[in-house]
C-alpha cells in the first residue's frame, strides 16, 4: 500500500509494521524500562529499620543496657543520632542523647543506654544512608514497674 508522504515521493508501509515516528520515540521506549529500574532502586536505597533491640512496642522487665538498630542498608555512624525520650513527654521534651558506637556491621548502629525509669519510652533515631538521604523515626517501648 502506498501513501503520499510528500509531493512526488511515496512512503511505503509494510503490513504488520507500526511506524514509531523516528529515533526519539524509540529512545524513549528503550529508556522507559531503565528509568523504572533506577526509580525502584532509588526508592529502596533509604535506610529503613529491619530490627531493633528493644523491639517496637516491647514491654521490658528491666531497662536496656544497650540499644541496637539494624537497617536495610549501610549507614554512616558518624552522622547518625540516637536518643531516648520519655513516652509521655509532649513537644519539646528533653531527649537523652546517646553516644553512637560504630559497629563492625555497617547496617547496625547502637549505643549504651543510661538507666531508665519504669514507664513508656521512645528510642529516636536519625541516620544518613549511603544514598545521601537522611531518615528518622521513633521506636516505642516501655519498662515494667518493679524492676
Amino acid at each position: 500500500m502506498t501513501f503520499p508522504a510528500s509531493p512526488g515521493r511515496p512512503r511505503r508501509f509494510r503490513a504488520g509494521r507500526v511506524r514509531t515516528g523516528g529515533v526519539r520515540v524509540r529512545r524513549a521506549l528503550l529508556g522507559a524500562p531503565l528509568a523504572l529500574v533506577m526509580a525502584h532502586g532509588d526508592a529502596r536505597a533509604h535506610a529503613l529499620v529491619v530490627a531493633s533491640d528493644p523491639a517496637a512496642e516491647t514491654v521490658l522487665a528491666t531497662p536496656p543496657a544497650r540499644v541496637i538498630i539494624r537497617f536495610n542498608s549501610r549507614t554512616d555512624p558518624v552522622r547518625s543520632r540516637l536518643s531516648v525520650i520519655p513516652g509521655e513527654a509532649r513537644q519539646g521534651a528533653a531527649a537523652l542523647p546517646l553516644e553512637v558506637a560504630a559497629a563492625a556491621d555497617p547496617t547496625l548502629i547502637g549505643a549504651p543506654c543510661p538507666p531508665l525509669s519504669p514507664g513508656a519510652w521512645r528510642l529516636r533515631w536519625q541516620v544518613l544512608a549511603v544514598d545521601g538521604h537522611i531518615t528518622r523515626g521513633d521506636i516505642a517501648f516501655s519498662i515494667r514497674p518493679g524492676h
